[in-house]
């Protein structure tokens, strides 16, 4: 068995091999020179330093899972043999397998080098590496325009205020996380930024960072000039799979490996999973790629079940959260826009709302913002319908 991707999905899908039963010969490789690690606390936790990398690292201190790990090595191309798939590195190895695990992940996008998005001073946040360079900028009194405010950005502008940074926002839709939230609940997570104190300009995109070899200031299409000694950008991610193309996968549009609802895709023998995966979903009647922790953490279970020919476990209903200016926001289920929303608890004014989407009278996705307890018997509750909705 080769996985390749060292990260929450590669890292999962080792020990769900292990679990079920694989006692075979089981190799990982990695591009980062890093073990598997958390990536979530890297806009919190550890950008604000109560974190170690220590703290980060995904392996207990007993485990052993009996791999070969391959760290710092990056994967080129992958071939169709006639003793199965082959997966070649940067160093020329070639490791050929019995079946291929693709857990790449994704990549940070970027601001084009035309409008300065080379200049020093900006970032953008995925890997540990990216971390550690922006938390040697993250000054107190320093100026930070954040470049979309989606909840990466979101959280890294909260973590950025409490260090003592002059934080704005910037996002080129009108309302923040209005795709996964919708505008009425998006406009409510939006409004943590400003009873904070940090300013939020929505609906105007980005024109240029400026600056001769330093960012200095950030430039909106309506004129506005943000002076700014830090960068970060926050403008979503792409799949890690260009390394792919003409090995016989499907890849969708962003580039997403097209894979059945248990992983696997069109070439035998190889399987996909996490951020650079688009699984069938029968929910949707398509393909569709879940960014978020808990799916890369649960679904190798179902493509190590797979592989192996045992029972694959029931998938629990999708679910992510966030953390900003000390409030926890969590969310459960699915929506797809048509639901009637309800709000349980609290008010969406003042951020501490449980809202409930029902379809059909059935509650199919909740959202708590610093509701714990409720979230969580409302996720309970969710059951099948979330799953299957």
């Amino acid at each position: 068995m080769v996985v390749v991707g060292a990260s929450l999905a590669g890292h999962a899908t080792a020990r769900s091999l292990r679990d079920a039963g694989y006692d075979g010969a089981l190799t990982v490789v990695g591009d980062e020179p890093h073990r598997p690690y958390d990536r979530p606390p890297l806009s919190k936790g550890f950008l604000d330093g109560s974190l170690s990398a220590e703290d980060l690292a995904l392996e207990d201190a007993e485990e052993d899972l009996g791999a070969t790990w391959l760290v710092g090595q990056r994967a080129t191309s992958l071939e169709r043999t006639s003793a199965g798939p082959a997966v070649t590195l940067d160093d020329g190895t070639v490791l050929l397998a019995d079946a291929v695990v693709l857990a790449t992940g994704a990549r940070a996008r970027r601001l084009p080098t035309a409008i300065g998005g080379d200049l020093a001073g900006v970032h953008s946040l995925r890997t540990l590496d990216d971390a550690l360079a922006l938390r040697a900028d993250l000054v107190p009194g320093a100026r930070l325009v954040l470049v979309g405010a989606g909840f990466v950005g979101a959280e890294i502008a909260a973590t950025a205020h409490h260090l003592g940074l002059d934080v704005t926002l910037v996002e080129a839709t009108r309302t923040p996380l209005a795709g996964p939230l919708g505008a009425e609940v998006g406009a409510a997570v939006a409004g943590l930024h400003a009873r904070h104190g940090v300013p939020l300009h929505a609906g105007v995109p980005v024109s240029a960072l400026l600056g001769a070899e330093r960012v200095e200031g950030v430039l909106l299409d309506d004129g506005t000039h943000l002076p700014a000694d830090v960068v970060v950008v926050g403008v979503g991610s792409a799949p890690a799979t260009g390394w792919l193309h003409g090995s016989g996968l499907d890849l969708d549009a962003v580039g997403a490996v097209r894979a059945d609802r248990a992983g696997a895709t069109a070439v035998p023998g190889v399987w996909a999973v996490g951020d650079c995966a688009a699984w069938w979903d029968d929910a949707l009647g398509d393909h569709h790629r879940t960014e978020h922790w808990n799916d890369a953490l649960h679904r190798p279970r179902a493509v190590a079940a797979a592989i192996l020919g045992t029972a694959a476990p029931a998938a629990p209903a999708p679910y992510f959260w966030s953390d900003q200016y000390g409030v926890r926001l969590q969310f459960a289920g699915r929506r797809h826009g048509d639901e009637v929303l309800t709000v349980e608890a609290g008010t969406l004014e003042g951020g501490d709302a449980l809202v409930v989407w029902w379809r059909h009278g059935t509650p199919v996705a909740v959202l708590g913002m610093g509701q714990p307890k409720l979230f969580n018997r409302w996720k309970r509750g969710l059951g099948a319908a979330a799953v299957a909705a």
